[in-house]
């Protein structure tokens, strides 16, 4: 391998195999791509005071939908105390939907939290995975009071989108 092939440093990538400028076209890859039929994983690793706000984990995208294939929750630097529940939400229907509720006493530091652990609750006949609406968020809250004593919790999804 030649040096002058890889140059090292800062800048556009230039080699004799991909060259980031191919006439008037410049190629742009966007990390992570996602493919519509494959399952996709993001850890989120979200603190105390995100989770008592509330956020998105995985924002809306026209013209796909999310459909969920597993979640788990898992509690670093403590246990959480202060709320009654996590909740990863999304929309089926037209209407708000709770895919998957994590219970406070049940997010222990470092206990992983799924589907068929004690302390998860799932919608009725497996409609959790079922897809949620085209165009629709995926957003994480809490109910009861503010998440506390624990640093955070880690959001592990795996999911799939589909055109809609």
């Amino acid at each position: 391998m030649q040096t002058a092939d890889y140059p090292a440093g800062l800048g556009s990538i230039k080699s004799k195999y991909f060259n980031t400028h191919l006439g008037a076209k410049t190629l742009v890859f966007t990390l992570p791509s996602l493919v519509p039929g494959h399952i996709h994983v993001l850890r989120y690793r979200a603190t105390v005071a995100v989770i008592n706000a509330g956020f998105t984990l995985l924002t809306a995208l026209v013209g796909f939908k999310y459909q969920l294939v597993e979640c788990a929750a898992i509690a670093y630097g403590g246990a959480v105390s202060g709320l009654t529940a996590l909740q990863v939400s999304g929309t089926q229907a037209g209407s708000a939907a709770v895919l998957f509720s994590y219970a406070q006493a049940s997010l222990a530091q470092s206990t992983v939290l799924k589907t068929a652990t004690a302390g998860t609750t799932i919608l009725a006949d497996g409609a959790s995975f079922a897809p949620c609406d085209a165009g629709a968020a995926v957003t994480v809250a809490k109910t009861g009071g503010s998440a506390a004593t624990a640093t955070g919790v880690d959001i592990i999804v795996s999911y799939t989108i589909q055109p809609a």
